[in-house]
């Protein structure tokens, strides 16, 4: 009998789902294959691979219900694809399209032999659309959103998958990896649904005013949904747009808006890497690869561990090493004060990040490291430094979500929670936090590491 694969990689799920569409289109039994590739999984990400193999226990489950299942394999996909094909009378191979430099090249190997039909899913548009009047890639952001949001969007059509035919013979298929994904992210299609439906009825109204407040629940947290494919990216854009249409005021309009424009964002990021893929190993600007960065194996670790004496960069830490996700507004401060204050190099970060997040995709996650120092495409500028304690005070007024991840400085007064050095012996005694026992000094005095990055960038 023959057969298709649905390949999947970056989409684990049924619904709106274009590559396995095409799939079933074609009318023939469907072979739903993930492959457990070691290249992708030899760096350990434990929040990340426990969220992925979560979401492979549910999407199976659901492709259960289609009388089908799951084929789990290991291996290079260039030996294993062939081997399928070869086996099971495939006729064709459908999968979304990815953008990052492995895949790209994986990807273009087995067209060279296979009928392998990569569907755009991922992006809203994909990377070949958005470009300048030369046909050359944007390299900043506003120029890019503008030409992007100029393309026509085609109209969102829900796919309702009603059946998944199955080959007939039972095709034998490894276990899938056994998980520990952490509660705060349940890794289901179902709960991708329910999120943006939770964000898209209030809080993408105040977007605006909410998003960087990092002691309030203002995000819509889809990002580990978006990063797997279990929520379309099609399907909350046109969630977005919906929202836009209800929005009743100027206020409620800018904040959909600017949720909006977090979307548009992350395209700009993948492009990016389509466009540039060397970005993966060195900085964008040329002129910025030469710093001399600080080897601080020390401060790093007390970087790492949330233990550098200043509370928001430690609360924002220890919440990423726990929940494997950081508020958007905390990962610009921790960047900042890694590549700023310490003067340790970017590509440090950028790989902690990779190692701890739930949601890591090396698009964002370099796109924002290299924006962050001020090394990239549209960057901040080098001088742009953010004071650690003046971002507390702004986006944690209270010191609620200080408390919340340092509970040796949960009885820390308010005028003292975001500069506990400042504590007089008795108040340290009266609220049990004695400064280096209970929590550390600064490891580094902020103005003076603002004069050291700059006279860095300088030179």
């Amino acid at each position: 009998m023959n057969t298709v694969i649905w390949w999947i990689r970056r989409d684990l799920r049924i619904q709106n789902n274009p590559s396995l569409q095409a799939a079933i289109n074609t009318g023939l039994p469907v072979i739903p294959l993930f492959i457990l590739d070691p290249h992708l999984l030899q760096n350990p990400a434990p929040a990340r691979h426990n969220f992925l193999f979560a979401a492979l226990m549910h999407l199976d489950e659901n492709i259960q219900i289609f009388k089908n299942h799951l084929v789990i394999r290991e291996g290079n996909p260039t030996e294993v694809i062939p081997e399928m094909v070869l086996a099971y009378n495939v006729q064709a191979i459908f999968a979304e399209e990815d953008y990052s430099p492995y895949a790209i090249q994986r990807d273009a190997q087995i067209q060279k032999e296979l009928p392998l039909y990569l569907i755009v899913g991922n992006v809203i548009h994909h990377p070949e659309l958005v470009l300048k009047s030369d046909s050359s890639p944007y390299r900043v952001f506003t120029p890019f959103r503008k030409a992007w949001q100029a393309i026509p969007k085609s109209t969102f059509q829900p796919m309702r998958i009603t059946s998944i035919y199955s080959p007939v013979e039972m095709i034998s298929s490894l276990p899938i990896p056994l998980s520990k994904a952490d509660p705060s992210f349940p890794a289901t299609e179902q709960e991708a649904h329910k999120r943006l439906n939770q964000f898209t009825q209030d809080p993408i109204f105040h977007y605006q005013q909410t998003r960087d407040r990092i002691d309030l629940d203002g995000t819509s947290t889809l990002s580990p949904y978006l990063r797997f494919g279990l929520l379309s990216i099609s399907e909350a854009f046109h969630s977005a747009q919906t929202a836009l249409q209800l929005a009743s005021t100027q206020t409620e309009q800018q904040g959909v808006q600017t949720w909006i424009m977090e979307l548009i964002w992350r395209e700009f990021y993948l492009h990016t890497l389509y466009h540039f893929p060397f970005v993966l190993k060195t900085a964008f600007q040329p002129k910025r690869r030469a710093i001399l960065w600080r080897k601080s194996l020390k401060d790093l670790e007390a970087w790492k561990n949330g233990q550098t004496g200043y509370p928001i960069i430690d609360a924002c830490m220890r919440q990423l090493n726990d929940l494997g996700w950081m508020h958007n507004r905390g990962r610009m401060i921790v960047a900042s004060f890694l590549v700023k204050d310490l003067l340790i190099n970017w590509q440090e970060g950028e790989a902690w990040f990779m190692h701890r997040l739930v949601d890591g995709d090396p698009a964002a996650n370099n796109g924002g490291w290299q924006w962050s120092a001020g090394v990239g495409l549209d960057a901040a500028p080098y001088f742009r430094i953010f004071n650690p304690v003046l971002q507390s005070k702004k986006f944690d007024p209270g010191g609620d979500f200080i408390r919340r991840w340092l509970p040796e400085l949960s009885g820390v007064p308010q005028n003292f929670i975001h500069e506990p050095w400042l504590m007089p012996v008795e108040v340290q005694s009266r609220v049990n936090c004695i400064l280096e026992r209970d929590y550390p000094l600064p490891i580094v005095d902020h103005q003076l590491a603002k004069k050291r990055v700059i006279a860095a960038f300088k030179q």
